[in-house]
């Protein structure tokens, strides 16, 4: 479980996160929506220790993020920023061995090389793994970066906004990987999302934020409807059921 308790961050006396109380239980998707500046990245990058409350706390695993030693909290929660990304000359196979880091401080184990092949496997890049990170698609740059997140090889899984700048074709893909780095692996994946549909389809719980609060939390079915939408983005928005579940449509 993820908990957080009177959790802050201030900017100034008018901008800040919180104070929130939230609990995430473990295991499955949770996605964070919700209008720009509504505070998602800011919530995920605290919950990672990228970024320092200025109150509160917050603990992943019963571990106090504040307090538990980079070493170890590195090995309970791995977390990727849009921020993080760069294109160098840099192998897939390379990329996704920095995962290991934490474990193997860059000495790579069998074990260790073992894990890789398993990360660049499930993301489907085992016919990329030697090519180098600015020959690839943005698509499979992306899912470089994940299967690095996921050869960390820890419970938690922090996402910021993974499906930016993908088209169609590969969100979908990267949010079927999502699904199945959950149901197959056991993971707890937190995850920024813009889009509602696909936080409605493939989040098990979907965490609503605005001006820098939770303002609503549950299952897709109690949040993705119109009314909670339309209050939380302050525009018109129409829920529909659609052949494979419920649809939010824009007006």
């Amino acid at each position: 479980m993820i908990s957080l308790t009177g959790v802050e961050k201030r900017y100034t006396t008018e901008v800040r996160i919180g104070p929130i109380d939230l609990d995430l239980p473990a295991g499955g998707i949770t996605a964070l929506i919700g209008p720009n500046g509504a505070g998602k990245s800011t919530l995920l990058t605290m919950i990672g220790r990228l970024l320092e409350a200025d109150a509160g706390s917050i603990s992943v695993a019963g571990h106090d993020v504040a307090a538990t030693k980079s070493r170890e909290l590195a090995k309970v929660v791995a977390i990727l920023r849009q921020e993080n990304h760069f294109v160098t000359r840099l192998t897939v196979r390379q990329l996704v061995g920095f995962g290991r880091y934490p474990h193997s401080r860059g000495r790579l184990t069998v074990q260790d090389e073992a894990i890789v092949d398993r990360s660049i496997d499930f993301l489907g890049l085992d016919g990329l793994e030697g090519r180098y990170l600015d020959e690839l698609s943005g698509g499979q740059r992306q899912r470089a970066y994940v299967a690095m997140v996921l050869a960390q090889d820890t419970d938690y899984v922090l996402l910021d906004e993974p499906l930016n700048n993908l088209d169609i074709q590969h969100a979908v893909q990267m949010m079927r990987h999502l699904h199945r780095a959950a149901t197959e692996l056991g993971r707890t994946i937190v995850v920024v999302l813009h889009d509602i549909n696909f936080a409605g389809h493939y989040a098990d719980r979907v965490c609503a934020m605005k001006d820098g609060q939770v303002v609503a939390f549950g299952t897709p079915d109690e949040i993705i409807r119109g009314d909670v939408l339309t209050d939380i983005f302050d525009t018109p928005v129409e829920v529909v059921d659609g052949p494979r579940g419920r649809l939010a449509v824009y007006y």
